[in-house]
């Protein structure tokens, strides 16, 4: 099997979703001039998350960033190919509301993700945040327990929703400076794995770990599993400007 195919990013946002900047158009620009073949616009679904912030898209901007992705199919289809996809933040209360959603349009890829962890008073944290507001607290709730409800709630995602792909399957508490992934945690990711075995799902290789620790996301314990498991890994930026388009894809080739 081919390692990796690093042509296509396989995982973009733009300032639709609220936490990233620049316009659909310059990041297609920005894939044009590093050469790639493809693009993937990943943009955020969420439902349910009482949150401080928005990172995620409303129904009106999911309609304008269908209407923006047509026409940008049109004026730069021969020169690269522009994929409309959604990354569902999965939510169990409302499975139903996520499955009405994901049946509204037509996706080219559909990323699974969760991202957030409701409290007892009925907010919610940001799993994967690097602020201290969100990580101090779900540490004090105890990372084991965190964790662990991190990948039992991806298992149900994969096992739940139509989905192509896993994003960053060990994103939870990355930035918490004293969280390490229990052994009992890393078999429920590998239980998540197996899932997406049967339903012939592909695992990203979210390459703005780079930045963050010198190799990409996730672990290079559960690459090794992904590729023993032959699930098909995806090259991801996961770029939130436009410069970061295709970032660090020239490392991941020899690191895969």
């Amino acid at each position: 099997m081919s390692a990796i195919n690093t042509s296509i990013d396989g995982h973009v946002h733009t300032k639709f979703c609220g936490h990233a900047t620049g316009e659909m158009e310059e990041y297609v620009l920005a894939a044009i001039d590093k050469k790639l073949a493809g693009i993937v616009f990943l943009e955020h679904f969420e439902i349910g998350i009482q949150y401080f912030e928005k990172t995620w898209l409303t129904e009106d901007e999911f309609d304008a960033y269908f209407q923006e992705g047509e026409r940008l199919r049109e004026k730069y289809g021969s020169r690269l190919r522009v994929n409309l996809g959604v990354e569902i933040g999965y939510n169990p209360l409302y499975v139903e509301e996520t499955l009405e959603f994901i049946g509204r349009y037509y996706w080219d890829r559909i990323g699974l993700s969760c991202h957030f962890l409701e409290t007892e008073d009925g907010d919610h944290l940001n799993l994967v945040s690097k602020r201290k507001m969100n990580w101090e607290p779900l540490g004090e709730m105890g990372f084991e327990r965190v964790a662990a409800i991190y990948f039992e709630r991806l298992l149900e995602a994969v096992e739940t929703l139509p989905g192509n792909v896993v994003c960053h399957l060990d994103a939870v508490l990355r930035h918490h400076p004293k969280y390490k992934i229990s052994e009992n945690n890393k078999k429920r990711a590998l239980d998540v794995m197996d899932a997406m075995v049967a339903k012939g799902m592909a695992l990203e290789i979210n390459t703005s770990g780079f930045l963050h620790r010198g190799e990409p996301y996730p672990d290079r314990f559960f690459i090794e599993k992904a590729v023993k498991r032959r699930i098909s890994l995806v090259a991801a930026s996961d770029a939130h400007k436009p410069d970061q388009v295709g970032r660090y894809f020239d490392q991941l080739t020899d690191f895969i």
